[in-house]
């Protein structure tokens, strides 16, 4: 790999972006939106001081899952990244390289998200808005990195979606999202000690609650950047030049 070569497919991802608003407002805006919408619901309760911390993890990695599998996806389908690959560009420049374009937008997305959870829907948050804000973003790049390794194995942007209900499902109703992991049944609960959305839930929430310190929120996240970058050489190794 080349830094060069990961760079250029970088700018030409978020150039592509650029030019497409919908997408654009469905990266920044719908999170925020549907964090707000919880918060209406509650609003007369204390409730979204619980499950806001959940959602901030929840929104921004199905987002980041959906429209990085699917964007990349329609590239090979096109044969936009057979053309690629046919330069002297490698599947871990162009992996990388969507990597860093969808994890800038992530940053946006996420930090938008939690000063809207903040100051907008009113989320008590004891621990350090900064290191709510870091995890976070890692949250919503894990979502970006499965994304991508999801669209290596789906021929078409409906098997993408088909992909959540075995990628993302799972970590929604086992990442304590619903119920305490220490109160899920000990199968299930060993299962999610091994899912990264847990990891992301169980971070927001030690930081909202200022339950846990530092060094055991930053334990949490170098768990989620482990991921981060096994999808990515996973992702890099499975990518196909196109859709048979």
């Amino acid at each position: 790999m080349k830094p060069s070569r990961t760079l250029a497919t970088t700018g030409r991802v978020l150039s592509q972006v650029r030019h497409d608003p919908r997408t654009v407002a469905l990266l920044l805006l719908v999170p925020s939106l549907l964090i707000g919408l919880v918060a209406w619901i509650f609003s007369d309760t204390t409730v979204f001081d619980s499950v806001g911390p959940a959602m901030i993890a929840l929104f921004p990695f199905i987002v980041m899952f959906l429209v990085t599998s699917i964007t990349t996806l329609r590239e090979r389908r096109t044969g936009t990244l057979e053309r690629l690959l046919s330069m002297p560009l490698g599947r871990g420049d162009l992996i990388l390289g969507y990597t860093l374009a969808f994890g800038l937008l992530a940053v946006l997305q996420s930090s938008i998200a939690v000063l809207f959870a903040v100051t907008v829907c009113g989320l008590e948050v004891e621990g350090s808005v900064w290191l709510l804000v870091t995890v976070a973003v890692a949250d919503a790049v894990l979502g970006t990195t499965l994304g991508l390794l999801a669209s290596a194995f789906a021929r078409t942007e409906f098997q993408v979606v088909q992909f959540m209900p075995v990628i993302v499902f799972p970590q929604i109703l086992l990442g304590g999202i619903f119920l305490p992991r220490d109160q899920l049944p000990e199968v299930l609960r060993v299962i999610s000690d091994w899912l990264p959305l847990s990891h992301a839930v169980d971070a927001l929430n030690a930081v909202a609650t200022g339950s846990e310190d530092a060094a055991y929120v930053l334990g949490e996240l170098s768990i989620i950047l482990a991921w981060i970058v096994g999808a990515v050489i996973l992702g890099s190794i499975t990518l196909r030049r196109r859709t048979p």
